[in-house]
């Protein structure tokens, strides 16, 4: 598990196999709220990590099974409200709570996490923000966007990316659905190599900025 603590917001990051999907626990350490971002398995765990936070909600960042392998049972366990996006939310396998659009906040303790619908990974991707940390799901990693399934979803993640995301300052901080965190600013820098390149119209799947 990985820490971060800046003051304002307490970040942990549990790497949960066998995909190595990413769980995020966010707590404001003035309160002790916390928020728990995405499910992906291994329940005791991530429960172990929650068990002195006092969740206030349960965010999806998107239905894709890898990030869901653990959801029933947490939801059974702690009973905090589920939220996610309307696009994804007859994919989860209960009924949320809160169904959350683009600029919709969740706040907790004194930390307030703003919603940024990213479509392109899925119909209903989202991203969260507060401050100078970027929660991405499947939407940005390290090197590149999420993975499209066709040419019409790799230009609404770009879209996405371009938009919601490069409009941020380039020392934000960027948590990942999967592997490593990044900066924002350093994907700003490769992406620009990339547009500057003639591309494929048939481009999607994965793809990394350096090397399409």
């Amino acid at each position: 598990m990985n820490w971060h603590y800046d003051g304002e917001v307490q970040i942990k990051k549990l790497e949960i196999q066998p995909f190595g999907t990413n769980c995020y626990i966010i707590v404001c350490p003035q309160s002790g709220e916390g928020v728990i971002v995405d499910t992906p398995g291994e329940a005791s765990r991530i429960l172990k990590q929650a068990e002195d936070v006092r969740v206030k909600h349960i965010i999806i960042t998107h239905t894709h099974f890898d990030h869901l392998g653990a959801f029933s049972d947490i939801r059974d366990k702690l009973q905090s409200p589920v939220a996610i996006h309307r696009l994804e939310a007859e994919a989860l396998p209960s009924t949320p709570d809160i169904i959350l659009d683009d600029g919709d906040v969740l706040n907790f303790g004194t930390i307030s996490l703003r919603v940024l619908h990213t479509p392109g990974h899925t119909t209903g991707s989202l991203c969260l923000l507060t401050g100078k940390h970027l929660f991405s799901g499947d939407t940005i990693f390290p090197g590149g966007p999420g993975k499209t399934g066709a040419p019409a979803s790799f230009e609404q993640i770009i879209q996405s990316i371009t938009e919601k995301l490069f409009i941020l300052p380039d020392d934000t901080l960027v948590y990942p659905g999967h592997g490593e965190d990044t900066m924002l600013g350093k994907e700003k820098q490769e992406y620009a190599v990339f547009s500057r390149r003639a591309r494929s119209p048939g481009l999607c799947g994965d793809v990394l900025w350096l090397s399409a």
